[in-house]
């Protein structure tokens, strides 16, 4: 190991000197020119909307003093004015404003949240300060200012703007607006009880972090209640910091361990009195990833899915006695999806739509092949469909029940794309695209709550990301809030190729969608190696029709041809039986298509060079990279695995038995699909890299497959990242040390033409 650490730190220390003697030319990309200040994207926000969208504010930096002013804009206008400068952001005894993270408006407008001095949890800094902002006295004050800093979670305003409910320490508080006095409402709060946020599992799954609501009159807050003290902790060493090694606990449930117990109270403000809803079943047995109150009323709908997450009952719950009524009830032969977006454009907590004043909901099934909409009536009599085209919805945005309609996103004719489409809400007449023939690409829009006005955020393979203001339905630019000039004006001088889409059809008679680059002195009659880049489960999809990584077009600027498909098992808007067909499968059918399309693609492509074939991807594409290497030797001579899952049952329970049902019944399909089970058919280039602090993909995974690639005797090279999470960013260099290392070890192993 010595010697394989010598030779890649030697052919490091090579690249980044040709690196540099590469920078002074502005036509070529670089990792350092990549990940440096250079090739910086614009920002936009956070943005809110105001005046039910005929205003919206964002952040801008104040040109009167350090800091940034929180300025409205009226949308069709676009009329601007300072609503909060950063001079009243300052508090006593201070010099600076308040750094604003994010923000949030009562709903009179008149009072601000600020969220600031913010610290990581899990994946995302959802712990900090608040501070709140009355507009009409210009008065700053803290929010639980007796409580520990950074301590605050998800403060928020009820909705008559008299209270403010948070969480500090897993327990959650309300705060009188006027006086200031803190009342406790929970007291059993601990790292094994966590009341009004969740777990790592939970977070990291079903996308919940915010774990409480408020009641449309602020009678009553809805929590949940985390029960964790069984979770086995799963321990990670730190040997960097101190002179002794110590150990990080993490409650982590692995594969086959039973979940956390999870209840849902609410607790009413004035007497605090909580009353748990009585959701039956055995609490380690199911999850309750989503919670909303009825509109309009105190009525609390809770969505219940069985440990196979096969199974989802929504039930109507009484804040007041606890009791509950299923009011629907829908099964699977797979998994149901608990989220209604696909994750290629976002992964979020989002609520069912409530519409006819509480009467019914909407809600997103699979069940007769294609991901569409449904009106469910309140007491679960009545069901139809609202989408009756063959294709699928991407995910709802926006409710307009004054104009009869509701925004979706879609793309029927090219699943690498996702477009805005108004459909009418009672399910009679045609859906209408909106976007525009002209804007091909990936779109996400964030609609105001009027439905009048859209922000749009959209890019294609070979035009970089911009965001825009759109009114609506005419989809009228009314301005551009990003137009990224300089980047634009920087990739214009790199002489980049244009990125090129195709179809392929596998023996299997499975046809894929990917992506190519070819170089820009591409020549027909030469043979060019490739490098893929690969995902492969059903969180997301890497053919898609949106800018492309710089790092990537540097490689294709080396001589590389790149490409990306999507197999089976991927989000791809291609119907249930091309997402579900991974079901127990992955491992096996994904990485069976990625070779498969491979094959055809060289049959296709014959300046395509088989012998100079590399793989590479992240996470589940780092799991793929082993599949591939470990099962198809006869087609991959290179791959770059980073934080692969290299054992199936150790990964989470929520995330791998959603896709690969549970190990007492079917351990066979986790073995089977286990890159470590097939790691004695290695044969070409392995780099293994993995961050020992993910606290996501163990570094154990790795050691797993270390431990068996020396069993069989099989050379490879490996790197640690000493307390890296699982982006392996944290550090410094950290993230230009890694795509420097991928870059030597594929000019060394599979080196482009002379």
């Amino acid at each position: 190991m010595l010697r394989t650490t010598f030779l890649l730190l030697v052919s490091l220390c090579l690249s980044s000197i040709v690196f540099a003697q590469n920078a002074s030319n502005e036509n070529q990309l670089t990792v350092e020119r990549i990940f440096s200040d250079e090739f910086s994207l614009d920002r936009f926000g956070p943005s809110k909307w105001l005046a039910e969208g005929n205003a919206y504010t964002t952040v801008e930096a104040s040109t009167a003093t350090k800091g940034k002013d929180i300025v409205k804009y009226d949308t069709r206008s676009g009329k601007r004015t300072i609503l909060v400068s950063a001079s009243d952001l300052i508090p006593n005894s201070k010099d600076d404003a308040l750094t604003i993270e994010d923000y949030s408006w009562s709903n009179d407008e008149r009072k601000l949240l600020i969220f600031t001095n913010s610290k990581r949890v899990w994946r995302t800094n959802t712990k900090g300060d608040y501070w709140m902002y009355d507009l009409a006295t210009k008065s700053l004050k803290q929010v639980g200012a007796s409580l520990p800093a950074s301590s605050l979670m998800f403060a928020k305003f009820s909705n008559d703007n008299q209270q403010i409910a948070f969480i500090s320490a897993h327990n959650l508080y309300v705060e009188e607006v006027a006086s200031g006095t803190l009342k406790q409402l929970t007291f059993d709060g601990t790292s094994d009880i966590i009341n009004g946020t969740f777990d790592w599992v939970y977070e990291e799954e079903f996308a919940c972090r915010d774990g409480f609501r408020w009641s449309a009159d602020g009678r009553y807050l809805a929590f949940w209640q985390v029960d964790a003290s069984q979770i086995k902790d799963f321990l990670m060493i730190n040997n960097t910091e101190e002179v002794y090694s110590k150990t990080i606990p993490l409650q982590y449930p692995k594969v086959g361990e039973d979940p956390s117990a999870v209840k849902i109270g609410a607790v009413e403000v004035a007497s605090g009195k909580v009353t748990w809803m009585a959701i039956p079943g055995d609490p380690k047995q199911h999850y309750l990833p989503r919670a909303q109150w009825v509109a309009n009323t105190n009525q609390l709908q809770v969505q219940q899915l069985n440990r196979k997450q096969n199974e989802k009952k929504i039930w109507l719950c009484d804040p007041a006695t606890g009791k509950v009524e299923n009011i629907f009830t829908e099964k699977e032969e797979t998994w149901l999806d608990i989220t209604h977006a696909d994750p290629t454009l976002a992964w979020d907590m989002t609520d069912l739509p409530i519409i006819q004043k509480g009467k019914a909901f909407l809600n997103i099934s699979e069940k007769n092949g294609w991901r569409q909409l449904y009106r469910i009536s309140m007491n679960g009599k009545s069901e139809k469909i609202l989408t009756k085209a063959s294709f699928d919805i991407a995910r709802f945005h926006q409710v307009n029940e004054a104009q009869n309609v509701i925004y979706v996103n879609a793309s029927p004719d090219n699943p690498t794309q996702r477009y805005l489409y108004q459909m009418p809400l009672n399910g009679r007449g045609d859906i209408r695209k909106l976007t525009p023939k002209s804007q091909a690409g990936l779109h996400r829009y964030n609609i105001a709550p009027n439905g009048k006005f859209a922000i749009n955020s959209w890019s294609n393979a070979n035009t970089p990301p911009t965001i825009e203001l759109v009114s609506l339905p005419d989809h009228k630019t009314l301005r551009v809030l990003v137009d990224n000039k300089d980047y634009k004006e920087k990739v214009a001088k790199l002489n980049l190729t244009s990125v090129e889409f195709f179809k392929v059809k596998t023996e299997d008679n499975v046809e894929m969608d990917g992506l190519m680059i070819k170089p820009a002195d591409f020549d027909a009659n030469k043979k060019y190696p490739v490098l893929f880049h690969v995902y492969g489960e059903p969180w997301g999809q890497t053919a898609t029709d949106s800018w492309v990584t710089l790092w990537h077009r540097m490689m294709v600027q080396k001589g590389y041809v790149i490409i990306s498909m999507d197999n089976r098992g991927t989000p791809a808007l291609k119907g249930r039986e091309w997402r579900k067909s991974i079901y127990r499968k992955i491992g096996v059918v994904n990485a069976r298509d990625q070779a498969m399309g491979t094959k055809a693609v060289l049959q296709k492509y014959p300046f395509l060079d088989n012998q100079r074939i590399s793989v590479w991807g992240w996470s589940g594409g780092g799991s793929m990279t082993l599949n591939l290497l470990f099962r198809y030797p006869e087609i991959y001579q290179t791959g770059v695995s980073i934080a692969p899952v290299g054992n199936q049952l150790l990964y989470d329970n929520v995330y791998q038995e959603r896709y690969m049902g549970v190990p007492w019944e079917n351990k066979e399909d986790f073995i089977e699909g286990s890159p470590v089970t097939y790691a004695k058919n290695l044969i070409g280039n392995l780099l293994l890299i993995h961050g020992t602090g993910d606290d996501n993909v163990h570094y154990q995974n790795a050691e797993v497959v270390i431990n068996e690639l020396i069993k069989h005797n099989r050379p490879f090279q490996m790197m640690a990242y000493p307390n890296r999470s699982h982006g392996i960013y944290e550090g410094d260099n950290t993230t230009q040390h890694l795509y420097n290392l991928m870059t030597s070890y594929l000019l060394e192993h599979n080196p482009p033409n002379e």
